[in-house]
């Protein structure tokens, strides 16, 4: 797809500054571009590549001066950065424009969907299946028996969602995620074998969440696993059986949550964190990567560390581990003259 000056311009609301007609169909960094690309400008200290960029167009905040004469068509906005961001989703969003539906694909006979479905070759929706409006299931997805999915969701090539698992509007669940598979419940015997606790439960996820490729979300033992609005999860994370997230957290790759755990609201949490089960973990909390979470957790903690403690202490403490073989030398050497 190809897009004027003009037409970039009125969707961001900006004004053109060279020819309005000149044409871009691809984007790139401000030092990468080449002809036919559209590239911006927000931080001054990528300045200079704007009089040696070949891209055709360059949006650039309303206020930059230039010091030299370009061959790039500008387009002026209030702010560089967010108008590029605005730019991109809108991309996104032509880029993944698909509707109708494939052949061959499954569809139930039970399993109802709205209006602008687009389900791509070799999809799979099950009995009593429930899909609202505008929603893309790429090819190689598999969507369970009387599972519920709202508006506007997209489930990219080769995601599985089980069955009974509710999905709300505007969700994104990538590649290779797993939505509502068995939790690990199983109950040894006098000889040391394992039998299966079904996992009769289910999945629960709210508005506006991503699911990164990869990542795996355990349907509970009883009741549900929940997913609440605005979570963003990364690539390559497990959730297990009956944990909650609350709203607006985030998490990093490769981090693992066991089964019961309670996660608060608007926390961060870096990449491969371990989190024990059955326990709280309040709102605002802050984990930095490779943390072992153990313990309950109150509002508003930072923690680094396995097992974790307070994230200042744990820089205060580094300092000495980096040269405790210095102290262990140095102690040895009092020692010694104490033993005189």
């Amino acid at each position: 797809m190809k897009f004027t000056a003009a037409q970039i311009a009125g969707i961001l609301e900006g004004t053109v500054e060279g020819n309005p007609e000149v044409q871009v169909s691809k984007l790139a960094k401000i030092e990468e571009g080449t002809s036919g690309s559209l590239t911006f400008l927000a931080n001054p200290k990528y300045t200079s590549y704007l009089y040696t960029t070949k891209a055709s167009i360059a949006i650039v905040n309303t206020d930059f001066e230039l010091e030299n004469d370009i061959d790039t068509t500008l387009i002026r906005v209030e702010d560089a950065y967010k108008s590029f961001s605005k730019l991109l989703e809108y991309y996104n969003q032509v880029k993944l424009n698909k509707s109708g539906i494939e052949q061959p694909s499954y569809i139930s006979e039970s399993a109802s969907y709205g209006e602008g479905l687009y389900l791509g070759a070799f999809s799979y929706l099950g009995d009593n299946v429930q899909i609202g409006n505008n929603v893309k299931i790429y090819p190689n997805a598999y969507v369970g028996d009387n599972v519920t999915i709202g508006d506007n969701c997209v489930l990219f090539s080769g995601a599985k969602v089980y069955s009974d698992c509710v999905i709300g509007h505007s969700v994104y669940i990538h590649s290779g995620a797993i939505v509502g598979a068995d939790g690990f419940g199983f109950t040894p015997n006098d000889k040391g074998e394992y039998s299966k606790v079904p996992q009769t439960g289910n999945v629960i996820i709210e508005d506006y969440v991503d699911i990164g490729a990869g990542t795996t979300i355990d349907r509970a033992t009883l009741g549900s696993t929940v997913i609440r609005e605005g979570v963003k999860l990364d690539n390559q994370i497990q959730i297990a059986h009956n944990v909650e997230i609350g709203a607006h957290t985030a998490i990093a790759a490769q981090t693992g949550i066991a089964g019961s755990t309670k996660i608060g609201k608007n926390c961060l949490i870096g990449g491969q964190v371990g989190i024990a089960g059955h326990i709280t973990i309040g709102d605002r909390v802050r984990i930095q990567a490779q943390s072992g979470i153990g313990r309950n957790i109150k509002d508003d903690e930072t923690l680094q560390g396995s097992p974790s403690f307070g994230y200042a202490d744990w820089n205060r403490s580094y300092v000495h581990f980096k040269n405790l073989p210095k102290i262990v030398q140095t102690v040895n050497q009092l020692e010694k003259k104490i033993n005189q």
